[in-house]
């Protein structure tokens, strides 16, 4: 795939994206290196890290305006990145010799790449996500109308597992791939108790075989609009799975399994929210874990977005020497960690955590950082 990155190489004033929400001078890491050459297994984030205190920037280091933030340039292994301290600014550079403990690079202008696109580096870790970009997580009570619905399995067993047959009804002849899920806890704001949705229990995929109404690969044509009685559900064979897939569960089409490469990037609006869930049902989330925050599409959370952790200390009560009234105080929250959003749902977006010095808690605030 052909890709053009003129906009990585020269800062002109008209493509800075007025600090895309970040307030203050860009601060580089305290051993911030003159020159970094990527490698397999780089993400963008770890690289900004390596220059950046704050590796939100990126954008303000590029000079890349909204439009190169959510389409931004791909990044390669053996491509190098230079580090302009005047700026300060990265840019890409080329290898043109000296020793490899002191190499000499070229500022390289404008001009087109053909690497395949498989190879670009991502974002974050993909390994920490990719069960979460293809799998169904949140469903509201629209999903649930349009889902399909398993009425029956092969030869009516409890359960089934890869390469068995169920059947299912409200299933789209023009969607073959399924992913089957079943509703598990709901998920609300912990301080309104708006219920933001029902979190999924990821059960596996299917693909149709079989259209509704077909009674027979030989059967002349017959479907469920023509033949008398009762109507005859889509027939579809289990591909995957991670739990027992039975009667009642439901099917939503399946989508696509790739991380978009958004640069890590701050809200331009101010943005506060809550952490709503911990994924996994375990106590608290450290760093590559995942987190579900009550902030999503109608909040204009996007892809890309680095918000901040805060712990909410609560409040307590004083009487200065045991007499007079009791004073109460709220307590000041906690800066404590940074996540990576990197799916979004109409009410509810997951993140990654990417740094943190204390395990992320349900009740804990997300904000602008």
């Amino acid at each position: 795939m052909i890709r053009i990155i003129s906009a990585l190489l020269i800062g002109v004033a008209a493509l800075v994206p007025a600090g895309a929400g970040a307030a203050g001078p860009i601060r580089l890491a305290d051993d911030a290196p003159d020159s970094h050459v990527v490698v397999s297994g780089d993400t963008l984030w770890g690289i900004s890290g390596k220059f950046l205190r704050e590796p939100w920037r990126w954008p303000d280091v590029w000079r890349l305006n909204r439009e190169e933030i959510r389409n931004p340039h791909l990044i390669y292994p053996g491509q190098v990145v230079v580090l302009d301290r005047n700026g300060p600014t990265l840019k890409l550079g080329k290898r043109i010799g000296g020793p490899q403990d002191r190499p000499l690079y070229e500022k390289r202008f404008p001009q087109v790449y053909s690497d395949p696109a498989r190879n670009a580096i991502q974002s974050i870790p993909l390994r920490a996500i990719l069960p979460f970009l293809s799998e169904p997580l949140i469903v509201d009570d629209a999903d649930d109308v349009r889902a399909g619905i398993v009425v029956a399995t092969q030869e009516g067993r409890v359960f089934t597992s890869p390469g068995d047959t169920i059947f299912a009804t409200r299933i789209n002849p023009e969607i073959s791939n399924w992913n089957i899920y079943r509703k598990a806890s709901p998920l609300k704001d912990p301080l309104t108790g708006e219920l933001l949705g029902f979190e999924a229990a990821y059960l596996g995929q299917a693909r149709v075989s079989a259209q509704a109404g077909v009674l027979a690969p030989d059967a002349d044509g017959e479907t469920e609009t023509t033949r008398e009685g009762a109507p005859i559900p889509a027939s579809l064979i289990v591909t995957s799975f991670k739990q027992e897939i039975g009667k009642g569960d439901r099917l939503l089409p399946a989508g696509p399994s790739d991380l978009p490469s958004y640069v890590p990037h701050a809200p331009e609006q101010e943005l506060t929210g809550r952490v709503v869930s911990i994924y996994n049902g375990v106590g608290g989330a450290g760093r590559h874990n995942v987190v579900a925050i009550s902030v999503g599409k109608r909040d204009q959370v996007e892809v890309g977005h680095v918000l901040a952790l805060h712990r909410n200390r609560g409040e307590t009560i004083y009487r200065e020497d045991n007499v007079g009234p009791a004073q109460r105080y709220k307590l000041p929250e906690h800066r404590y960690g940074l996540v990576f959003v990197f799916r979004v749902f109409e009410r509810v977006a997951y993140a990654l955590v990417m740094e943190s010095d204390g395990p992320a808690a349900v009740s804990d605030s997300v904000r602008k950082p």
